[in-house]
């Protein structure tokens, strides 16, 4: 989603030959000696866990509304809230954590969780290099604890300006960095994104070609089949084409579109289902949008692109990016019922890009942490009710590196972890959300629930 820093565009103007893959990154700079005591960064207390909350070393749980059980697979209402608790029980997920539950990399741990509880991975888009986090030592140590993160996206590297940035003439490098973490730490990686109206190269454009359909036709498949086959033993999926439709369900502006017409985002399919076919590997590909996590036209016009494609053979999945604020209305029914529809077709899909922002800051009684971490909550539980929902993906854990705030002005945190490290209550939210708990740091749920699903409660309009 975020735009690429001009740093990374000048490494990639610098960049004109096929690279082998580079050693992996090393990091260079230290961190703060304020962080740093024995050799370990010591992260700061936050709101995550205030003082007045810590007695013996152990958080106490917030007040919370009675409780019921999770629900049922398929079911559209949300799980409720625990009982009342002033202090954390035996079997609470803090309860064996002692003084290091203000640690960043201590348990719960989410991949972890979400591999216990049937699903492939829980994990976190990373944008390296030219943005600081290959460079931040706590960043890098993070996110390289795959028992918190089993799972890698990048967040730019693979896109097309970095991927072919001179016709026909492909470079790696800017992906091999995060095909590096992802080897170096076991993790699972998943490629983001072959076919965007947004962040291609610039001859895609550029007036010194005269594009028809017929000529880039052949282009678009050689792109599609030669990145594919280049990375074809580490990529568990692909985001194969990126944000094709519009609100109303028609097909969103995009060159490829004006150029070939609206059939490049089934022949895209198409070419990267050969290549898949060619490769012999088991690789998902997936369609990737934001604003299908609720029904409505845009949702339909994915679900007939599956219909589409199942008919031919060619293999498709669905990506739900997933960016919200925090008072987006529904969102637990509204994600049951678009996950319903999929199951139903028998579709692979994931929470692709998790986020919530808010939507003035700071935070406050409105817009608040327990707010976002309900959201939060809302989100990875519905994605837990469905067997076909392979797994979750953060856009990124850590406020400092978030694409929102250069997005969206005067929004943002919207991430797990604060700009100091420290663990947001959405951070534990989902660790309860992966097990099937209800949340225990949502406080009063009331306030920020509605029955509108028509309602954006975003002053901004940027709900979705």
């Amino acid at each position: 989603m975020p735009s690429i820093t001009a740093s990374i565009l000048t490494l990639l103007v610098s960049s004109s030959v096929v690279l082998a893959v580079p050693a992996p990154v090393a990091s260079s700079s230290a961190a703060p000696v304020s962080q740093i005591s024995d050799g370990q960064p010591q992260a700061p207390y936050s709101t995550v866990v205030p003082v007045s909350q810590i007695s013996d070393g152990q958080p106490q749980a917030p007040t919370a509304q009675a409780s019921s059980s999770t629900p049922a697979q398929g079911s559209s209402s949300a799980p409720a809230l625990a009982t009342p608790a002033s202090t954390v029980s035996a079997s609470s997920p803090y309860s064996a954590c002692g003084s290091d539950c203000i640690c960043p990399y201590a348990a719960p741990y989410l991949h972890d969780l979400a591999t216990a509880n049937g699903k492939l991975y829980f994990g976190t888009a990373t944008d390296q290099p030219g943005t600081g986090e290959d460079t931040d030592i706590i960043y890098q140590k993070i996110l390289n604890n795959t028992h918190i993160f089993g799972q890698v996206t990048p967040a730019n590297g693979m896109k097309g300006m970095n991927t072919e940035p001179e016709l026909g003439v492909f470079n790696y490098t800017m992906g091999d960095v995060v095909v590096n973490i992802a080897q170096d730490h076991n993790k699972i990686l998943r490629c983001h994104n072959l076919i965007w109206s947004t962040q291609q190269p610039e001859w895609l454009t550029s007036e010194n070609y005269t594009w028809t359909r017929e000529t880039l036709l052949p282009v678009m498949e050689n792109h599609i089949k030669t990145i594919i086959t280049h990375w074809a033993d580490v990529c568990h999926a692909w985001d194969v084409v990126n944000e094709a439709f519009a609100s109303n369900g028609s097909s969103s502006a995009s060159p490829w579109l004006d150029i070939i017409g609206p059939d490049y985002l089934p022949l895209a399919f198409q070419y990267a289902h050969e290549a898949v076919q060619a490769t012999g590997k088991d690789i998902d590909l997936y369609y990737n949008d934001y604003g299908i996590e609720s029904p409505g036209n845009k949702t339909n016009a994915v679900y007939q692109l599956v219909r589409d494609l199942q008919a031919q053979g060619i293999q498709i999945a669905v990506g739900l990016e997933a960016h919200f604020t925090v008072l987006d209305p529904n969102t637990y029914a509204n994600q049951a019922a678009v996950m319903s529809g999929l199951q139903d077709l028998g579709v692979t899909f994931a929470l692709t890009e998790l986020d919530v922002r808010f939507p003035t800051l700071p935070p406050n009684a409105t817009y608040s942490y327990e707010a976002q971490a309900y959201r939060y909550w809302e989100s990875v539980s519905a994605c837990m009710q469905y067997s076909k929902c392979e797994g979750i993906t953060v856009w990124d854990f850590e406020d400092k590196y978030s694409w929102i705030p250069e997005t969206f002005e005067g929004q943002g945190e919207a991430d797990l972890y604060n700009s100091d490290y420290s663990r947001k209550p959405a951070y534990y939210a989902v660790a309860e959300a992966l097990q099937g708990q209800a949340c225990t740091v949502c406080g009063d749920v009331s306030q920020y629930q509605t029955t509108d699903s028509d309602t954006c409660a975003d002053p901004s309009g940027n709900c979705n």
